[in-house]
């Protein structure tokens, strides 16, 4: 056996026990007669001693040798730590060696294994074998398993049964680009990575299952960032016999499950808005309620004062900034400068300082008198001492640019808290967008959504206004979770994919097999689908998704540690009959 106990177990109760660890070594430090090492596994970290006096010489002189990440086996006696250490909860006692095995040497690793590092992000991610050694990437990895543990045990207790869904499946023309796979055995056609096991779900509701769920893989080839991956993984859920109320209660249920289990944390049953209330107050359908700021929409107060900029706007629209009435000219240029980044892509803005005596100073002072912006401070909840800030536009395009200003403002403002919990549904969701390009309609969600019963008869005259039976679970400012209630009978699926541009036959070739087993009997149904990725990170005070993967890839989708993507040989392509045109 290589170890009787782990580094990170053994206390004051273990004192002259004999002992058998194994691990890294962390650290050492020679004083000629004595030499202390630090020994580090998955469970903490143990110190050993080797004594000139009390240690065979041989294990003694072979201590010396130690390198930072060597792997070692030592055999030694339980003894009480002189200088204790209260960090840690192996700091009572340490181990004095009788045995010593070096199981592999180490090279000197390219960055500190300790908490603070001195690796930066690209040398981590080529060495991330090294990384998880750290700390915070391995407790990163034990907080996701342990989350992953209580989904399973909240959904089981429920009676969800856990069900394999396929890998190679069928690539559709909705949603995001699929990765695909070339099939040898049938030439010139391909296999497709899922997006999600949206159609795979719906058949095991066909097939009785009744309820359903599964921690599962899911591919997207589209353009990346901070929180999202080319590979993700998605809490996947169905039941069948279920309204939109019932999903929401299951669901909300687990939430409130994992924010008690994980974090300690007790929260009411969660704010219900509706997705046109979500745009018009914050902006976008994804609301961070942790704190206020809500928007207020000023066009009767702010336009016809012969001021041009807001004459010509489809929306004036503002928010109150608690505090920041204080602001200096340099942190407000600095703001407008903020907005006007292409990111962004405000032309300017407006602001107005609410006194602490009742009176307003703005940047339009020319145009408007202080009864005109008490208003704008009643429309947008203002307190004395608070900063309004103004933009007007395109409704759509100011309501998107407002809203990042508000994201960044509660950043600076430190509003964002991360140990503080804010969780909510959005309902209503439009069932389909216009794509202004193309002139066609697009599912918002995907095209086997319900949409809402009272709404079917807008189909055919005004489509844009069609509500669907959906929702979205948000989560500080994060969309953690969506799903809808399923179209369940063919006639119904077979006119939405009318009113998305197919024709019968391409949904017969994309669909046939969905719409084939609505007819043998398909009960109502409907589900959600958690990122677990994002929803991990959140809960561990984090919006970036990275260090909750074992194995990222890179912002530009590669996994440098083992160079993925890359190149296959002749040989390969050939045996596929792929040919690849050089330049």
């Amino acid at each position: 056996m290589y170890r009787s106990h782990n580094c990170g177990e053994l206390n004051a109760s273990n004192i002259n026990t004999e002992v058998t660890l194994a691990g890294w070594v962390q650290k050492s430090r020679d004083k000629g007669f004595m030499n202390w090492v630090d020994l580090r596994d998955r469970y903490g970290i143990t110190q050993l001693i080797f004594d000139e006096s009390r240690t065979d010489k041989t294990v003694f002189e072979l201590a010396k040798t130690l390198g930072r990440e060597f792997v070692i086996q030592v055999k030694g006696t339980v003894i009480e730590r002189e200088a204790k250490n209260k960090n840690i909860p192996t700091g009572e006692i340490e181990i004095l060696v009788s045995e010593l095995t070096i199981l592999n040497s180490a090279l000197t690793p390219p960055f500190t294994i300790e908490d603070e590092t001195d690796g930066g992000e690209d040398i981590r991610m080529k060495y991330r074998y090294l990384d998880i050694r750290r700390n915070p990437v391995k407790n990163s990895l034990l907080f996701r398993h342990k989350v992953a543990m209580e989904v399973r045990k909240y959904l089981s207790d429920l009676d969800f049964c856990e069900v394999e869904t396929p890998y190679l499946i069928k690539s559709t023309p909705e949603g995001a680009r699929d990765f695909v796979v070339p099939s040898r055995m049938n030439e010139g056609q391909f296999y497709a990575l899922p997006q999600s096991p949206q159609t795979f779900k719906q058949l095991l509701m066909v097939g009785g299952m009744d309820k359903y769920f599964q921690i599962v893989k899911c591919f997207r080839d589209e353009d990346l960032r901070a929180d999202r991956q080319p590979e993700f993984t998605q809490i996947d859920c169905e039941m069948a016999f279920v309204e939109q109320e019932d999903i929401l209660n299951v669901f909300e249920g687990l939430t409130r499950h994992l924010l008690k289990e994980i974090k300690g944390i007790e929260v009411d049953k969660f704010p219900r808005i509706t997705y046109d209330y979500a745009m018009k107050t914050y902006g976008n359908d994804k609301p961070d309620i942790r704190f206020g700021m809500k928007f207020g929409e000023l066009n009767q107060f702010a336009q016809h004062k012969e001021f041009p900029v807001f004459n010509s706007a489809e929306l004036v629209v503002g928010i109150a900034v608690p505090g920041a009435g204080n602001y200096t000219r340099k942190e407000i240029d600095g703001l407008i400068d903020w907005v006007k980044r292409p990111q962004v892509g405000a032309s300017g803005m407006v602001y107005v300082k609410c006194n602490e005596d009742g009176t307003y100073k703005s940047s339009v002072d020319k145009f408007y008198d202080n009864d005109d912006l008490a208003n704008w401070a009643k429309a947008t909840e203002a307190n004395p001492g608070d900063m309004i800030f103004v933009l007007s536009g395109p409704a759509n395009k100011t309501r998107a640019q407002l809203s990042a200003l508000r994201m960044e403002l509660a950043t600076r403002l430190g509003l964002r808290k991360p140990e503080e919990f804010a969780p909510l549904w959005v309902v209503d969701f439009p069932l389909l967008e216009l794509d202004e390009e193309s002139g066609r309609y697009h599912a918002m969600h995907h095209p086997f959504t319900s949409p809402k019963p009272e709404d079917m008869a807008l189909l055919e005259t005004e489509p844009g206004k069609v509500r669907a039976n959906a929702y979205d679970m948000v989560l500080n400012g994060n969309e953690i979770g969506g799903g809808s209630i399923r179209i369940h009978d063919k006639a119904t699926q077979q006119l939405m994919f009318k009113y998305l541009g197919f024709t019968e036959e391409e949904a017969k070739a994309q669909f046939g097999f969905l719409m084939d087993a609505f007819q043998f009997g398909a009960p109502p149904h409907g589900g959600l689908a958690f990122g677990l990725d994002r929803l991990v990170a959140i809960l561990g005070g984090q919006e970036t998704i990275r260090d909750f993967i074992a194995f990222p890839k890179n912002n530009s989708g590669r996994d440098v540690m083992i160079d993925a993507p890359a190149a296959i040989d002749d040989a390969q392509l050939k045996e596929l009959r792929i040919k690849i045109d050089t330049i």
